[in-house]
């Protein structure tokens, strides 16, 4: 009888192969058939609303511009970052973002809780000329946002596209997407996205 230890297993690739596939699917079993006995694996949270459809323009000018790239939307659950931006992020709160902006990188500030923070007057500025609000920032300056006028020739398509994702649209936010969003620019549709982050855990 062959005695399995180290030697036996690392010198037999049959072997491995077999053992590592046992051993992998006991600990996949072990992840994945607990998720069909709960009922849902994102605990709610109240006042969590899907984007309107002039968020929803305006998150997706804020991934076209890059701000993704230097602003995450995830506050960790650490002293130093809850002390500076909030309550840490909560996985309900990005339950309708398709793609979530949560991130690894941080260059400017986190925008988890930035909704409410500052005025629209404010944001305006900031876009127009980051320095003149904040001195030592390296933001680009974004002053075409308040002269282009949104492309909402396909603001309904997106919004069933995120129907088919699970966000709970109905038929008279979809019917209406193009009257809220006609005559508005980039700029109002970002600051909308903006203004509205956060907004759910702030009222908690």
């Amino acid at each position: 009888m062959m005695k399995l230890d180290h030697n036996a297993v690392e010198t037999r690739a049959g072997l491995m192969a077999v053992l590592a596939t046992i051993v992998i699917s006991i600990g996949g079993l072990a992840e994945i058939v607990p998720l069909y006995f709960i009922k849902d694996t994102i605990p709610p949270l109240e006042g969590v609303k899907p984007y309107t459809a002039l968020q929803l323009e305006g998150r997706d000018i804020f991934i076209r511009e890059g701000c993704y790239n230097c602003h995450s939307q995830m506050i960790r659950p650490f002293r130093a970052e809850t002390e500076r931006y909030g309550a840490y992020s909560k996985p309900a709160e990005s339950m309708y973002d398709h793609p979530f902006q949560w991130g690894s990188k941080r260059t400017g500030p986190d925008l988890a809780r930035v909704g409410g923070k500052y005025s629209d007057s404010w944001h305006i500025q900031h876009f127009r000329d980051p320095r003149s609000m904040v001195p030592e920032s390296v933001m680009p300056r974004y002053p075409w946002l308040e002269n282009t006028f949104l492309d909402n020739s396909n603001t309904k398509k997106k919004m069933l596209a995120m129907k088919a994702l699970g966000v709970p649209y109905t038929d008279s936010d979809i019917s209406g997407a193009e009257i809220e969003t006609a005559h508005k620019t980039e700029l109002q549709a970002i600051i909308a996205y903006l203004q509205g982050l956060g907004k759910a855990v702030a009222k908690e």
